[in-house]
């Protein structure tokens, strides 16, 4: 007999799942029958929030679902901080866990990991959450939950399935094919509209989010056709590279890019929110968009929320900007303001780039140490500074290679799981870097252990400013007493090792450099510390 539990392993094989994080339990045993025997790789991380941000990552750079399986409860509590990271940042993760047997749903008996009401809890993290009544109902809700995935706005999906249906025979089920959704096209009517608009533009602007990943190609044709400038979401970095002239990078919240935004006559926003962490992260208000407001995204919701457009389109971001391609090369394009596209552009870096403040160029040169070392790297970000830093200044050559958690939801702590993701997720070999703060590395740092097992040459720099800094800054510049800030910071060279880590001090550029080529030669993960402190000092001297 094939249980429901074994069943679920194999439908997960057809839809081309290969990667499932998990902790075992007594309620999740079962998941686990057929999975020894399946081309499934399982990774165990040491909490459950470690399993969402590892399949979050997973997902940032495979460009698919991550997977987990959680047990009932407290698993399930757990996991709930890493699905709201990802459903602010819409990336597909599939949770699926166990829950009491039918007959004690909701039935406040007291039994083992019992929770009122499971599901209702986790809806609002989730695109849905379905309790699977019987195996039968098992390949139509995977198949609404791949549906989510590949057609709608990717959000993370919740299947709970009750300890009885998991054991429920399933063999009719042996012979279900997965379901294939494609992506809504582009309505000619809307892209002609949209067309026209643009075409006739004297000072068109793009703005593109990480919805727009899968049409980079596309968005740089149309930005090339049109002459117009680009700001990229933080998700979004990469889409175009780094040394393009139309780039204006993520500079959205500066009031010089403002200035240039403000200029546009007809602004294309495409795959963005359009939301406060990335056109406004010093909460301060006053992003505008005076120019006529085209707006693209996969969601029908989000067109019309922060800022109501003149004319909307529901589609596929890379659909969408291909058939806008085509509509424009049908038409005469007519002159461009002189001043505008490249021009404006050089004009805006020439203003940023002296700009910077000291700790934001220490900090930049920073991050372009590692990619100087490690050209091909992901760099997968926490909540700490030199993530800030680099959101505004850093641009890079390609999508999925700068992403983190000081945008949308926020959390603390995403960094190393998620790189452990990244790593698995990425397949090809290529350096993953985790850049976290030694206040949020200590959130997640049993996940070392995780790295270490797994066999993931992650590379963890962890930037000490011996507490929670920005914070701290925060509370004086409000003329407010510093309290719980000045917390205590353990030997993290000590604790890496004891978790089997290679682990060493890097306070300066040539140290950082030979620290990052000594971690390419190993085979686990290596933990750098970096204090901010000594080596801003090294830096300066």
């Amino acid at each position: 007999m094939a249980t429901c539990g074994e069943v679920l392993v194999n439908l997960l094989e057809r839809y081309g799942v290969d990667q499932v994080f998990g902790i075992p339990g007594v309620h999740t045993v079962e998941l686990y029958r057929g999975l020894a025997r399946s081309g499934i790789r399982h990774v165990t991380p040491r909490h459950e929030q470690g399993a969402g941000f590892m399949a979050d990552g997973y997902a940032r750079t495979r460009g698919k679902p991550g997977v987990c399986f959680i047990i009932t409860g407290p698993g399930m509590t757990n996991i709930t901080t890493a699905m709201g990271q990802a459903y602010a940042d819409s990336i597909p993760m599939l949770v699926i866990s166990s829950v009491q047997s039918r007959s004690q749903l909701g039935g406040g008996r007291g039994k083992l990991h019992e929770l009122p009401n499971q599901s209702a809890m986790i809806a609002g993290v989730a695109a849905f959450s379905h309790t699977l009544m019987s195996a039968a109902e098992l390949p139509g809700v995977l198949a609404r939950a791949f549906a989510v995935f590949q057609a709608g706005r990717p959000r993370p999906v919740h299947i709970e399935i009750p300890l009885d249906v998991l054991v429920e025979n399933a063999d009719a089920l042996l012979g279900c094919e997965p379901v294939s959704v494609a992506r809504a096209g582009a309505a000619p009517s809307s892209v002609k509209q949209m067309g026209q608009l643009l075409a006739a533009a004297k000072r068109p602007l793009i703005l593109a989010g990480g919805g727009a990943i899968g049409g980079a190609p596309e968005l740089t044709r149309l930005a090339e056709t049109l002459g117009a400038p680009v700001a990229l979401t933080i998700n979004a970095k990469g889409m175009l590279p780094s040394s393009h002239p139309l780039l204006i990078g993520s500079t959205q919240t500066l009031a010089a890019t403002r200035a240039l935004v403000a200029e546009a006559d007809v602004v294309l926003a495409i795959g963005t929110e359009l939301a406060e962490t990335d056109y406004d992260v010093t909460f301060a208000g006053g992003f505008e968009i005076p120019g006529a407001l085209l707006r693209i995204d996969i969601d029908a919701d989000q067109t019309v929320r922060n800022y109501p457009p003149r004319v909307a389109l529901v589609a596929d971001a890379q659909m969408a900007a291909a058939a806008l391609l085509d509509d424009l090369h049908s038409r005469p394009l007519p002159a461009r303001d002189s001043t505008w596209g490249r021009q404006r552009v050089a004009r805006l870096w020439a203003e940023l780039t002296p700009a910077w403040d000291a700790a934001t160029r220490a900090q930049t040169l920073f991050l372009n140490t590692i990619l100087d070392e490690l050209p091909g790297a992901v760099l997968v970000g926490d909540s700490t500074q030199p993530v800030y830093s680099g959101n505004l200044t850093l641009n890079l050559d390609h999508p999925r290679r700068w992403f983190n958690s000081s945008t949308g939801y926020g959390t603390l702590g995403y960094a190393l799981p998620a790189a452990i993701g990244a790593w698995l997720g990425r397949g090809d070999g290529q350096p993953v870097v985790c850049l976290i703060g030694d206040g949020g590395l200590q959130f997640s740092l049993p996940e070392l252990a995780s790295a270490v097992e797994a066999r993931t040459p992650i590379i963890v720099l962890l930037w000490n400013n011996q507490g929670y800094e920005e914070i701290k800054k925060y509370m004086v510049n409000r003329a407010i007493e510093p309290v719980g800030v000045d917390i205590y910071t353990p030997d993290f060279i000590g604790v890496a090792k004891a978790l089997g880590c290679a682990a060493e001090s890097a306070h300066g550029i040539a140290p950082l450099r030979a620290a990052l080529r000594a971690a390419m030669d190993r085979q686990g993960p290596t933990l750098i510390e970096v204090d901010q402190a000594l080596w801003t000092q090294g830096v300066a001297e």
